[in-house]
């Protein structure tokens, strides 16, 4: 049913880093399920097979690949995963947990999650009424529609580190002071930003 190939999925991905096989079958049905999804509801914009792959999939495992130890990670605004479930499927050390409050959004992850016989926790609610106990190693962001209340809900939960993929540098607490930026293959503008908890 894949409209692309394991070996098709594994060349496009290759400029971001050279994919596990093991994750290849996963990629596949994922990226399935995806537009399959996508097809009746809005999951994302990118709609072609190729560009959900560099896009979507590629900057996501650079991004995992770029994380350094992190036992814990929480996916804020997950949208329709990203990065969140490529990262749970390259480092299946992490513990990932998912937020998405957007009801069809979630519903997808849900799915997405049981297809991939993965254990990653799905949070289907707002992140500022987790409970304040609730810590997470990494908190990544991408693609959230206000970066400045995302921050504002994200960094009290980032024992760690804040991961930001990203085209303009966000303003941090003065609690995280940010790494050099990382530029993602195949972008003119997108990078990976890391900014570590000072205090």
């Amino acid at each position: 049913m894949s409209t692309l190939s394991e070996p098709e999925i594994a060349a496009l991905l290759t400029p971001y880093l050279a994919p596990p096989p093991e994750i290849l079958p996963q990629l596949s049905l994922y990226l399935d399920l995806l537009l399959k999804w996508n097809a009746r509801t809005n999951l994302t914009a990118i709609r072609d097979p190729e560009e959900i792959v560099r896009r979507h999939f590629g900057e996501s495992l650079f991004t995992a690949r770029h994380l350094g130890p992190c036992p814990t990670l929480l996916d804020f605004g997950s949208g329709a995963g990203f990065p969140g479930l490529p990262i749970a499927l390259l480092r299946p050390e992490i513990a990932v947990t998912l937020a998405e409050s957007q009801n069809k959004k979630a519903t997808f992850l849900r799915e997405a999650v049981r297809t991939l016989a993965l254990q990653t926790e799905i949070w289907p609610t707002r992140v500022e009424i987790m409970p304040e106990s609730r810590q997470f190693h990494t908190v990544t962001l991408r693609a959230v529609d206000n970066m400045a209340a995302a921050i504002a809900a994200a960094h009290p939960r980032a024992s760690n580190q804040l991961a930001f993929l990203t085209t303009t540098p966000p303003d941090l607490p003065a609690t995280f002071t940010l790494q050099p930026p990382i530029p993602i293959p195949q972008s003119q503008s997108t990078v990976l930003l890391r900014a570590t908890r000072t205090s």
